[in-house]
């Protein structure tokens, strides 16, 4: 049940558009914000950690949680690696009197949007081209070439889904695409 109190920002966009970016940028500017950490299937990164990043959990229980109903939403973003945000993280914020930001996937956007209609801020971010985000993730030296084209094919599908959102920001530089979701947020927020 939606409560006036409890609001949401959300920051959506394909892989390398500069969601982790802004929401960090973000998180960094306002402490009454707090970032809700996903649970996914996949493992970590090198600079990752558990219960900071992401809450790392085995597909069993993934899909045991599923059968729970214990996910706002969740998707399989890619074949065996699921994504998720679980109903106690955004529960877990609420009750320390903070605004959850989530972070996710185009598709787990449009599903908690819907869950919470009239409390909700959807921001979708999105680089200038395709040409370069297939540059910003090519830079990343974390992709392979299959994984490049799998998330390259992924961005020309969630583009597609851009006008589901609150705010559509062009991340052509990356300060100027930060001032404008601050920006956006503090209206929202009439901060």
């Amino acid at each position: 049940m939606e409560s006036s109190a409890k609001k949401l920002i959300i920051i959506t966009a394909p892989s390398g558009a500069g969601k982790t970016s802004i929401t960090r940028y973000l998180l960094s500017k306002y402490p009454q914000l707090a970032f809700s950490i996903s649970a996914t299937t996949r493992s970590p990164r090198s600079n990752e950690q558990n219960g900071k990043d992401y809450y790392f959990i085995s597909t069993h229980d993934f899909q045991e949680k599923i059968k729970a109903n214990a996910f706002a939403e969740w998707e399989m973003v890619y074949e065996g690696k699921y994504y998720g945000t679980l109903h106690a993280e955004l529960e877990r914020i609420w009750q320390e009197g903070k605004v959850p930001v989530l972070d996710i996937d185009v598709k787990g956007a449009i599903h908690v949007q819907q869950q919470y209609p009239n409390n909700t801020l959807s921001i979708f971010i999105e680089a200038p081209s395709l040409e370069e985000l297939k540059k910003r993730l090519e830079s990343r030296g974390t992709e392979t070439p299959e994984s490049i084209t799998t998330r390259m094919n992924k961005a020309s599908y969630e583009i597609s889904f851009k006008h589901h959102f609150n705010i559509e920001i062009v991340n052509r530089e990356l300060d100027q695409a930060c001032k404008e979701a601050e920006s956006a947020i503090g209206r929202f927020m009439d901060w």
